[in-house]
């Protein structure tokens, strides 16, 4: 992979915890505790992470792997994952030590229209976080994250719904009534997330199946695509 110039000081961290505290971050405890913080990345960081992503074949997220990116795609993950921003996100969700739980980070470069059913996450996830890579997106609702009241209905939005632009971070803390998905959207749509655990052995279970995931895409992509393309547009999952 050809990676591109990281910016000029590339001793400094690409995320920061004070950046959190822009003023339009938005945290919310109800009916879920979640944030949106907008700015979170250097803009001339852009060019190296897009330069630097992982061209995966096949639409999905997929377990983080070093040697498929390049340095500032691994650079990111190192500091989205370090104790003090985990725990700095946690603060913010009313879980001060988030950083001492296991993190899986799973990287996004596409999606096929199946993706992004209403769903809560897995009660083996504590707190999620996504930070978006595309440097501009359509004036379109597909993709864009939506935290919504009910199960049922893509259209109950607690808050207006988060375009994937460059730089933004959205983090929830995963309960009963956490929904969230997004209306179909098939192309790219370039995303870093990372989710702390409940346990290692909840890690190594998920790192395994995303393994199966991608051999099964790679082999029957094509399918999995045209198995989501006439989805209902409120199709769900509890989990």
């Amino acid at each position: 992979m050809n990676a591109a110039a990281l910016p000029a000081d590339s001793t400094a961290p690409l995320l920061d915890a004070a950046r959190l505290d822009h003023a339009d971050t938005l945290v919310r405890d109800a009916p879920f505790a979640f944030l949106i913080a907008h700015g979170q990345l250097p803009k001339q960081a852009a060019t190296a992470l897009a330069a630097d992503f992982p061209r995966y074949a096949s639409a999905g997220f997929f377990p983080w792997d070093a040697a498929e990116c390049g340095p500032s795609l691994n650079r990111l993950v190192e500091d989205l994952t370090s104790r003090d921003f985990a725990d700095a996100i946690g603060a913010r969700l009313g879980l001060p030590d988030l950083g001492a739980y296991p993190s899986l980070v799973t990287i996004c470069r596409s999606l096929n229209k199946r993706h992004g059913t209403i769903h809560t996450d897995s009660t083996s996830k504590i707190v999620t976080a996504l930070v978006y890579l595309n440097e501009d997106w359509p004036d379109i609702d597909g993709g864009c994250l939506r935290f919504l009241n009910r199960i049922d209905d893509i259209d109950d939005l607690v808050v207006p719904q988060v375009r994937p632009i460059y730089g933004t971070l959205v983090a929830f803390r995963r309960a009963e009534n956490s929904f969230h998905g997004h209306l179909p959207h098939e192309g790219e749509r370039r995303v870093v997330q990372v989710a702390w655990l409940t346990s290692e052995e909840e890690k190594l279970r998920k790192t395994q199946r995303g393994r199966l995931s991608r051999l099964f895409k790679k082999l029957f992509g094509r399918l999995d695509a045209r198995l989501g393309a006439g989805r209902d547009r409120n199709a769900a999952h509890r989990d």
